[in-house]
């Protein structure tokens, strides 16, 4: 893995489709809840005809999608933001750390230069 977290060389490809699949999988067990939940919803509604049943089974599932969708947007993109927000800290930390070294090796370097010169 990079340091960005996405992976490096061939297994990009393969872990690219590993997570399209994935999405797809999931998404589609999402759609099987919505009817599912739909079909409930309308258990529950004894007069409707047929034709007025599979149009408020569409029209649910269609809504609960949608929502599902949005949501899953919104969590996209706050992971991308936060994503965004640990680089921005851990770069910050490693300079930090870089100059602490330097700071330390410039120190050392000092005392033992006057060291010698004592000598």
């Amino acid at each position: 893995m990079s340091p960005a977290g996405a992976p490096q060389g061939r297994g990009a490809g393969a872990a690219a489709g590993i997570n399209a699949l994935e999405g797809y999988l999931l998404w589609q067990a999402e759609t099987s809840r919505a009817a599912e939940r739909a079909r409930r919803f309308t258990d529950t509604l004894p007069w409707l005809t047929t034709a007025q049943r599979e149009e408020v089974e569409r029209a649910y599932a269609e809504d609960h999608l949608g929502h599902a969708e949005a949501a899953l947007r919104a969590f996209a993109e706050r992971c991308e933001q936060l994503r965004s927000e640990y680089r921005a800290v851990y770069r910050r930390l490693r300079r930090r750390l870089v100059a602490g070294y330097a700071l330390v090796a410039g120190v050392l370097a000092a005392v033992g230069a006057l060291v010698t010169t004592v000598r």
